[in-house]
Order: C-alpha cells, then structure tokens, then sequence
C-alpha cells in the first residue's frame, strides 16, 4: 500500500483509485467471507432487480430500487456508545457487454446496466433517503452528477467504488451513530439497455449480490447472537419502490 500513499505517507481517495485500477479489491478469501465470530458477522442478500421500464409514450426510463431493511442489533449498538464499528458492504452484479465494439467512448454503451448503492445516514428518516436516492436517479439519468451520500464517512468514496460490477465501501463509525444506519438501497443507473431500446433489452432483470460485514475490535461484543435473535422475530425486509 505504501507506493500508492500520498507524499505525506497518508492514503486519500486519489490512492484508494490507483490501488483499485491496479490491484482491484485483492483476491477473494472464501473461508473468511462465509466466518462468522461473535463480533464480527457477515450478511448476504441475494435478489433481482427490473432496472428500466417502457413508458407509455415509448421512451424508456428508471424502473425501480430495492431497500434492504437490515436485522440490526440496535439496542447493542447504542450501548456501545463510542466504541469504534466498521461496516463493509459490497455489491456485486454481472452485466451484459454490448453487441459489437460500441462502448469506448461512451460508459454507457458497454455495460447493460450499472448499480450502486447507498446507505441512510444517522437521524435520516425512510422517506427522506427514499427522496435523496430519487434524485439522484433523476440527475443522472439526465447526464447530471448528484453525490448519493456523505462522502466523509466513507474510506473509497462513492467517485471511486462506483466503477465496473463490483462496488465496496467501508463505513467506519461509532457504534451510536451505525446503530440508526440500517437501510440499504441498491439503485440502476443507465446503460446500453436503456440507451438502445431497438434492442427491446429494456424490461430485462439483473441480478445482484449484496454483502454487508460488520465487526468491532472489541471482542466481548456478540453481533452474531444479537443479530440471530432479530432474524429469529423478522426476515430482512426488502421494499420494491420506483422514484419519487
């Protein structure tokens, strides 16, 4: 990591998008993604996605977004106060190259359909992250550039992760402040689908991954009972909503 540090031997986001070109996101540890300990859990939600949709007047437009409502331990998390917790998500989705060599100029025009998610802030209310994500569905779709969330909190960025069909992040908190961050929301942006609609791609689905690891260097915590006991009274819950 120390060749793509700064001059003053600390990392920014301008290291973070070297190493990622580079290296991308390291090799994958199986044992570790499928290990559990007691303070520190893993989560997979595995779902589809219709990105796009036919209007009634034939353009094609943004479908829907998926939020994730989370099994948090959330009475844990407020009694840890100020203890430092960390939360990975990572979402993973294949896409669809284009027919023939359109693309190069264009990241539209290569990849069927890109994701990305976002997580609601700490005191922000469902239909409040609901309105923020809507928006910046709206700006990109028409070529803007909204940023979907604080970007101090996060270790990549959302500028950085946002590329290919892997995207992670690392939020680090306190425990106080994660322990209201519990939605998730896996959200398309355009692509050759949407773009080339003689192609009649635009009502097919994606499938997606998605992966969130938390854990706290103090190892007394027990998330993974915690958490069972939440699963134990209720599934996660996943809302299907088109923007508003």
């Amino acid at each position: 990591m120390k060749q793509f540090a700064g001059i003053r031997g600390s990392v920014n986001r301008s290291d973070y998008r070297r190493l990622l070109r580079t290296c991308g996101y390291g090799v994958p540890d199986v044992d570790r993604a499928i290990w559990c300990a007691s303070n520190s859990v893993n989560m997979i939600i595995e779902d589809e996605l219709q990105p796009y949709k036919k209007k009634k007047n034939n353009s094609i437009t943004l479908n829907e977004m998926h939020i994730h409502t989370l099994p948090w331990p959330k009475e844990l998390l407020l009694g840890m106060g100020e203890s430092p917790v960390k939360m990975r998500v990572t979402l993973s989705y294949y896409i669809e190259p284009s027919p023939g060599r359109i693309g190069w100029k264009d990241k539209y025009k290569y990849a069927s359909c890109g994701l990305h998610f976002d997580v609601n802030n700490t005191h922000e209310e469902e239909i409040s992250f609901i309105r923020r994500i809507s928006l910046a569905m709206r700006d990109e779709e028409e070529g803007g550039t909204t940023y979907t969330n604080v970007p101090e909190r996060w270790v990549i960025g959302s500028q950085n992760r946002n590329v290919g069909s892997i995207h992670s992040d690392i939020l680090e908190s306190t425990a106080s402040e994660l322990a209201e961050c519990n939605k998730i929301i896996v959200f398309p942006i355009s692509g050759w689908w949407k773009m080339r609609p003689h192609l009649k791609c635009y009502d097919k689905k994606i499938r997606y991954s998605l992966i969130v690891s938390v854990e706290t260097p103090e190892t007394e915590i027990d998330f993974y009972n915690a958490i069972q006991v939440e699963i134990a009274n209720r599934v996660a819950i996943k809302t299907e909503i088109t923007a508003i």
